[in-house]
């Protein structure tokens, strides 16, 4: 009787396991279809966003009225909400800055 109890309670544990398994696999497949659903968002989100950048300097002009090249500055957006065309050196260091008061806080 107890061996029969022992093999009873082996299958159930192997039941229970397998079980597991196909709800494990049932979520993996679920999460594959999401992080494709959102690797498809961000790159459609990335693609706008790159549009907006090219449209906003299409439009910009220097102070003699000539268009502001977008291989030269940058948009800029503070903390406050304010938005500045900052030369790409000037951005880079202050990323860099940033970067390093980061690094100093951890």
């Amino acid at each position: 009787v107890a061996a029969q109890k022992c093999r009873k309670r082996k299958l159930n544990a192997i039941l229970n396991l397998e079980e597991d398994v196909c709800n494990l696999q049932t979520q993996k497949e679920s999460l594959k279809k999401e992080h494709s659903q959102c690797s498809k968002s961000i790159n459609q989100i990335k693609q706008k966003l790159n549009n907006l950048y090219h449209d906003i300097f299409s439009r910009l002009r220097d102070d003699q009225g000539r268009p502001v090249n977008p291989h030269q500055y940058v948009i800029h957006c503070s903390s406050n909400g304010s938005v500045f065309i900052v030369p790409k050196h000037l951005a880079k260091s202050e990323q860099k800055q940033d970067n390093r008061k980061e690094q100093k806080q951890k």
